[in-house]
């Protein structure tokens, strides 16, 4: 994201796991990002997921992304979503060492990854879910406060799917008019929205 980005390693349940660390100053809390489908290009350096990282860093979260397996340096292969959802929970338990309040966000494939793991994890403090993958896999339901924001010209996860699984949750979706599956033209508006939404 910067030159200060932090990259390193650390081990995975399929081998080693590439990360890209963005710190504020002073650290108040910690979230784990997770990039689109690893089959369809996605990575830990997609321009939405580091729009996710500097929203967080501006809040004053140390943003964690990285890759999934058999993606950059991350070792492994494609593991149809349930490997994606191991590599999420190994990231999340070295983050854990830290003890700082614990985030986890995701897009597209990456909302799906960051809410099933986040399920299976005592302590998050809040998900934010950008078009969270729900027509291809099963997202599971979530707090209240998490932060869900979609494209309202979405090609990829129609809006009306997104707003089929929040409704039976009673969730809000902040929908981007116009706007398409990769937010096109308004990642800035995508920032200041998490950010804003955040504090709320």
């Amino acid at each position: 994201m910067n030159s200060r980005t932090d990259r390193r390693s650390i081990a995975g349940p399929a081998g080693a796991l590439e990360l890209a660390i963005d710190s504020p100053p002073v650290a108040r809390g910690v979230a784990v990002l997770c990039h689109p489908h690893p089959l369809h290009g996605g990575t830990m350096d997609n321009k939405v997921v580091q729009t996710m990282a500097r929203a967080f860093v501006q809040i004053g979260y140390r943003a964690v992304r990285f890759n999934f397996r058999g993606i950059g340096a991350s070792q492994g292969q494609w593991d149809e979503g349930r490997g994606e959802v191991d590599d999420a929970l190994a990231v999340i338990a070295a983050e854990r060492a830290a003890a700082l309040p614990l985030a986890v966000g995701g897009f597209s494939f990456g909302g799906y990854v960051a809410a099933a793991a986040a399920a299976r994890v005592e302590g998050v403090e809040r998900r934010v879910l950008v078009a969270p993958a729900v027509t291809n896999f099963p997202v599971p339901a979530v707090s209240q406060d998490t932060i869900v924001l979609h494209g309202e010209a979405d090609d990829v996860v129609p809006l009306a799917a997104v707003l089929d699984w929040a409704r039976p949750q009673s969730l809000p979706v902040t929908v981007f008019p116009g706007t398409g599956h990769f937010f096109h033209g308004q990642l800035p508006l995508l920032k200041n929205l998490i950010v804003g939404a955040w504090h709320r």
